[in-house]
């Protein structure tokens, strides 16, 4: 990297102004962490990129051009968002998968660049309402601070990292755009439309993705992944990419709007022959990208939502039926790794978790750094491939290696953070609260088998919805039994508490 100081510095001013923009509590406060979160970025984005590639981007009539309509866009949209701030969460949602190829001179990357055009617009908006005094209400400790933490500690580890050009790209893209998503979701007004809005353009998406897929099975074409390509023509059958690069990222979001499905069927918000229909197609999308970790995280899913909403019947029989599925399982991976190997038979994601393993037991309290993982694997675990297919698939262990014991318990905390989030918002909504933890369960689960966990924006959608939703749905306080309750109760009638006859009531939408 040609000015590697300049990045190291900025990623702790960064690191510093993200957590002090999510544990922010007042308006000077979030202002402060947004201005240098944002010098953060910039100063970044000036290390990262050589200057005679950023020189192309005003040089040239075509790329000054496309930075003159990128800029108009983003300041309608901000404009847009300052005047209806409601619509932003569904805004972010919409364009949180899709990613473009973009080139600038020598640097080449496959980018986020829809979510970013809204996710500035957002920011530019929220900095807006902060002048004019409406900023909403701050995120809730149990999750500002696990979340500022990790965010920090993975900013100052820039400092040690192995790799100090995929580091600055991890924390240019990833950790710190996405901290100002949490803040631009979370701040934005909650209206009563807001859970069925988010869901319908959560299966939208996933409806469009499945489309594509079938589409791609039906015509062998038409991939944007060159290697997946590649290998369809020296195999049996023929994976489908969707609208992404990787298989599995495709078969990710798949799996989140059909968890979504599965909680409305469950608690009949929709039809169960539509529902079953819309989950029928989904999964015929799905069946085609050949993606173990989306199936694993699928099974997970309907499992825990079938378990956490059927009746004792169905729970005995989901145990047992579960507990042979998983045992089934581990034979057939055993069976097939005694004719062939256990890293064919899981894919190659044995020999990751043991490439990965290394870093950590080498490197155990603060790891090698934010993006240092597969280049510090290549290096003592004496591998042969490139450090690229080094890269650890299983989000606990990159966490460990790249952040040692520290960045463990950071990210820990912040998964605790949010589950008790999205418990105690299932108790004020549940049919919100359930929804979101499948969603959420189901990108924990692929995390174990894939990488890309703090990587996708809707990890970090989820959460800041949780701190969101809960901050602004009404707080339901038991009131004492009235008297010709407990009247009734002495005459010999059934002794009910004014709380147990709320618990009746049918729960808030």
């Amino acid at each position: 990297m040609p000015h590697g100081d300049l990045a190291q510095l900025s990623a702790v001013i960064g690191g510093l102004g993200a957590a002090a923009m999510l544990l922010s509590r007042t308006r000077a406060q979030l202002l402060a962490g947004m201005a240098v979160t944002a010098v953060g970025e910039a100063a970044l984005a000036a290390a990262l990129i050589p200057g005679r590639d950023l020189k192309l981007l005003v040089s040239p009539a075509t790329h000054a051009g496309a930075l003159v309509v990128g800029v108009l866009v983003v300041g309608a949209g901000a404009m847009a968002l300052a005047r209806y701030p409601a619509i932003v969460p569904v805004a972010l949602l919409a364009a949180a998968p899709f990613r473009i190829s973009v080139s600038i001179g020598s640097q080449k990357a496959y980018l986020l660049v829809p979510l970013y055009v809204v996710l500035g617009a957002a920011y530019l908006a929220l900095l807006v309402r902060a002048l004019r005094r409406d900023v909403g209400k701050p995120l809730p400790a149990l999750l500002a601070v696990p979340a500022g933490t990790f965010v920090a500690l993975a900013g100052l580890s820039l400092l040690w990292t192995r790799d100090l050009r995929q580091g600055t790209i991890e924390l240019l893209f990833f950790l710190f755009p996405f901290s100002a998503l949490v803040v631009a979701v979370a701040r934005s007004p909650f209206r009563p439309w807001h859970p069925r809005g988010l869901a319908t353009t959560l299966v939208a998406l996933a409806g469009l993705f499945s489309a594509v897929a079938l589409f791609q099975r039906l015509t062998h074409g038409h991939l944007l992944a060159g290697d997946v390509a590649r290998a369809n023509a020296y195999t049996t059958y023929f994976r489908v990419t969707s609208l992404f690069k990787d298989p599995s990222i495709f078969g990710r979001h798949v799996v989140i709007g059909i968890a979504v499905l599965l909680v409305a069927v469950w608690l009949g918000r929709i039809g169960f022959w539509a529902g079953t229909a819309l989950i029928a197609f989904l999964w015929a999308g799905l069946l085609f990208s050949y993606s173990q970790s989306s199936f694993v995280a699928l099974f997970a899913v309907g499992v825990a939502v079938s378990y956490a909403l059927g009746g004792p019947r169905m729970r005995r029989v989901l145990l047992v039926g579960g507990a042979a599925f998983v045992l089934a399982g581990a034979a057939f991976v055993a069976a097939t790794a005694v004719n062939d190997s256990a890293r064919q038979a899981t894919s190659g994601r044995t020999r990751l978790a043991r490439v990965t393993w290394v870093v950590f037991r080498n490197h155990p309290l603060v790891g090698v750094g934010i993006g240092g993982q597969p280049q510090a694997s290549k290096d003592e675990a004496n591998t042969k491939l490139s450090a690229k297919r080094d890269r650890s698939h299983t989000t606990p262990l990159t966490v460990a290696a790249e952040l040692g014991l520290v960045g463990l318990l950071a990210y820990a905390a912040l998964l605790a953070g949010a589950s008790r989030l999205l418990f105690l918002l299932t108790r004020l909504n549940r049919p919100l609260g359930l929804g979101a933890s499948a969603v959420f369960l189901a990108l924990f689960v692929h995390s174990l088998f894939y990488a890309g966990f703090f990587e996708d924006p809707i990890v970090w959608g989820v959460m800041a919805l949780a701190a969101w939703a809960y901050l602004a749905l009404p707080r339901v306080t038991p009131t004492p039994p009235s008297p010709k309750l407990t009247e009734h109760a002495q005459d010999g009638g059934p002794r009910r508490t004014a709380v147990e006859l709320q618990h009746q009531a049918p729960l808030a939408d």
